[in-house]
Parts: structure tokens; C-alpha cells; sequence
């Protein structure tokens, strides 16, 4: 479906690859809510962006703040598009360096945010769009956010690389769950991508892991993220299909 007079809600949307979508999606002319944490710079971003915008202040496993969220994001008009960029990682070793097991809490917190954030989002969502008149064949699209960890995880990454392979697992599944109620349902992979995740890592740790790139041999733009985004969101043959978006990058043991 063509992006714009359309309405999305985008996790993670004030900073890194949510950020880059929702201005991209302004620019196609859709409407955009973003939704992400309360302590983020949503209001001020937000602020500058124009009267089609809205900043929502959620948790993406919370059942109520997403509703919420949905709620808002349907005074700029029906949902059609979730791109659920919001997740993150900590490094743990499954045996740390003295011996000790991992600390099991850490674990289930980063699978709590990435997957089981990333169902309650998107069951949420497409529970609104299953209500949509249809739109050039779809009611709507969802779009999740994985990582080449999800295929090739690095030491330490075990939670994130976990959370990950679970978002990619669900993709053809929840396709195929939605095809009745004509909503699609893709993901996207990303490598290492210019993300303030990544900015706060060593410069060191950046430039190696711009060179690992095979081609283009530099990190990704999160404006790159946000083509693709929309390209699934244009392109109705897309589903359920987990997309890889990395230079061709297959990321080493560590």
C-alpha cells in the first residue's frame, strides 16, 4: 500500500532506526506515532515534526501502554503499518571468566523486551488493523526488527542472539496466522548499523566491525533501514519473509 495518508506506529521511534523510519514515513506522507520510553526524547522530537506526528511514552511488554499507544495512534487515522524497532542487548557469557553460571535474570529480561515485546506489540496491533477496510488488498503490515545475531551470534550476545532467532522464527508463522485478515507480516535483519546502541561502543570496536562489511565496507545508515521499511510496506508481495539488510557481513565468534 502507498505510505502516504496512512498510519503507523513506530517502536523505538525516537532515536537510531525507528527515528530514520518515522521521518521517512513523514517525508512519503503517512502519519507517524512513535512510540518509546518515557525517559527518551520523543516529546522534543516529536515537537518539531509537524501536526501529522504524536509521541506516545510506552513499554512495548506492557499490555496497557501499548493499547494506549494504539488508542493515540488512531486519532491520526486507522492503523495501517507497526514498525517495532524497540529492543535491546547486554553482554553475557553463558560461564563468566571465575566460573559462574550467567545470572538467569538478565537472560529472560532481554527475551522479555526483544520477544516477548515484539508478540505483545504485534498481536496488539494486528488485532487493531483486523478491523480495517481493506487498502489496495491489505488491512495492513507488520514489520519486526531482528539482527544477524539472529543467524550468527557472537560470544556473549547468547539473550540478544536468543530474542533475535525467536523474532525470526515468528515471521512465517504470523504471516501465515494473518493471511486470513489480509495483513502482512515481514522482518528485518539488520547488521551493524549507526545506531546510538553502537555509538556508545569503543571507536575501535565501530571501524572493525565496518571493515568485517564485505561491501558497502562501513556501518549502515538507519535512513537504509527506513528505505526497506517502506519498501514493505509498498510492496504487497512481501511476507513473511525475514530480510537481511547487512553488506553481506557473517558475523565471526567474536
Amino acid at each position: 500500500m502507498e505510505p502516504d495518508g496512512i498510519t503507523a506506529l513506530i517502536t523505538g521511534g525516537a532515536s537510531g532506526l525507528g527515528l530514520a523510519t518515522a521521518k521517512r514515513m513523514l517525508d512519503c506522507g503517512g502519519n507517524v506515532a512513535l512510540l518509546d520510553l518515557p525517559s527518551s526524547d520523543g516529546e522534543e522530537i516529536v515537537a518539531g515534526m509537524g501536526g501529522r506526528a504524536k509521541f506516545v511514552a510506552a513499554d512495548v511488554t506492557s499490555e496497557q501502554q501499548v493499547l494506549r499507544a494504539l488508542d493515540e495512534a488512531a486519532e491520526l487515522g486507522p492503523l495501517r503499518a507497526l514498525i517495532h524497532c524497540a529492543g535491546r542487548g547486554s553482554p553475557v557469557r553463558t560461564v563468566d571468566r571465575d566460573g559462574n553460571p550467567a545470572p538467569l535474570e538478565v537472560f529472560a529480561e532481554i527475551i522479555n523486551l526483544n520477544l516477548v515485546g515484539s508478540f505483545n506489540v504485534l498481536r496488539l496491533a494486528a488485532a487493531r488493523m483486523a478491523k480495517n477496510e481493506p487498502l489496495e488488498g491489505d488491512r495492513g503490515v507488520c514489520i519486526l526488527t531482528a539482527s544477524a545475531a539472529a543467524f550468527e551470534g557472537q560470544i556473549g550476545q547468547i539473550p540478544y542472539a536468543a530474542s533475535k532467532a525467536g523474532v525470526h522464527g515468528m515471521t512465517i508463522v504470523a504471516a501465515r496466522d494473518l493471511a486470513g485478515r489480509l495483513i502482512r507480516v515481514c522482518t528485518i535483519a539488520p547488521g551493524t548499523f549507526e545506531t546510538p546502541l553502537l555509538a556508545a561502543r569503543p571507536q575501535e570496536l565501530r571501524d572493525s566491525l565496518a571493515a568485517a562489511t564485505p561491501h558497502p565496507r562501513r556501518l549502515g545508515k538507519p535512513d537504509e533501514f527506513a528505505r526497506l521499511a517502506l519498501q514493505i510496506v509498498e510492496n504487497p508481495m512481501l511476507n513473511g519473509e525475514t530480510i537481511r539488510l547487512d553488506g553481506a557481513i557473517r558475523m565471526g565468534p567474536r
